[in-house]
């Protein structure tokens, strides 16, 4: 029993080495292409456990079958409109699948690396398509970069790879060489200070036409305020005059109701304060106050003006001056 260990072990062993020669597996993702004696001898893609001849019969070479992705170098591209810009582009491919294309991408290729390497020299090469925009159409909104990406696209489709299937292929960067940026942001600069000058002298007229206007109404209004004033003072005047002249025939009662009306300006307040009720026209609150022949009370203190004493015609004076200063 002992001596048909090593047999079992070594028989094992054997099997192992006889099924990993004979098979292989083939993942949902993968395009297994077999060769024979070095030659080309069939195409597996459904994916599990295959048979093989062992050894060096027949050899397995596996393609995936996803997206790859591929990124060109900046390339300097001169733009229609004479601008110096550089470009990076990326690209999605994958193998083709029908009929023996895997086949002849194994053959012409004979892996993905092989491939990637054709592809961004191809990519490369159709970049330069860009010289035909114009700068102004690679940025900004309303940019032609979706058209630019998809006539790169087209080229490399034109080229008709062996077994590459171009999926899409998009612009990752447009950036300035370093001097030419510098002349760009000079040059925007420049048009920016030029606009600012532009609407700050447009302002600068705008406010001085304002300005204009606004003294123009400004004197306007004075004039006729003035004009205004005028005709009320001499329609006051006037008014004065007449009444003062009718005063005049009345000098008594002028002097009467002038008291009245400066007895109920003193009153029409709420302050204390202490008079001499012989004065006028604080007599009218003195019931012994003597009074003249109309019944007009008269103050026993008459006012002295210039020396000589005045019983009140002076308050008819002040009706007048109070309209004919």
């Amino acid at each position: 029993m002992i001596r048909k260990i090593p047999i079992i072990i070594a028989s094992i062993i054997v099997f192992v080495l006889v099924l990993f020669n004979t098979t292989y597996t083939v993942n949902f993702h993968e395009i297994a292409v077999l060769t024979r004696f070095g030659k080309p001898a069939g195409i597996q893609r459904d994916p599990g456990l295959h048979l093989k001849a062992p050894l060096f019969i027949d050899q397995v070479a596996k393609l995936d079958s996803r997206l790859q992705f591929i990124e060109s170098p900046l390339e300097t591209v001169l733009t229609k409109d004479g601008q110096q810009v550089l470009v990076q582009a990326y690209l999605l491919w994958r193998v083709e699948e029908t009929g023996d294309a895997p086949l002849q991408f194994f053959i012409s290729y004979g892996n993905l690396e092989g491939a990637g390497k054709e592809l961004a020299t191809q990519l490369q090469g159709a970049v330069r398509s860009l010289g035909g925009y114009n700068f102004r159409d690679l940025i900004g909104q309303g940019s032609k970069i979706a058209e630019a990406e998809n006539a790169i696209l087209g080229d490399l489709r034109a080229t008709k790879l062996v077994g590459v299937n171009p999926v899409s292929v998009g612009i990752s960067q447009i950036v300035l060489p370093p001097k030419t940026t510098v002349a760009v942001l000079r040059r925007m600069a420049a048009v920016q200070e030029t606009l600012a000058n532009l609407e700050e002298s447009k302002g600068n007229s705008e406010a001085e036409a304002i300005k204009s206007q606004a003294a123009s109404s400004a004197d306007t209004i004075r004039n006729f305020a003035a004009q205004w004033a005028a005709e009320i003072e001499a329609l006051g005047n006037e008014e004065a005059t007449r009444y003062y002249q009718l005063m005049k025939q009345e000098a008594d009662l002028a002097i009467f109701l002038t008291w009245l009306d400066t007895l109920k300006s003193s009153l029409s307040g709420s302050t204390t304060f202490v008079t001499d009720l012989n004065r006028a026209p604080f007599h009218l609150l003195d019931l012994s106050a003597p009074s003249n022949t109309n019944g007009i009370p008269q103050p026993k203190k008459p006012y002295i003006v210039d020396g000589v004493e005045d019983s009140g015609s002076s308050a008819i004076q002040g009706v007048k001056s109070k309209g004919n200063p």
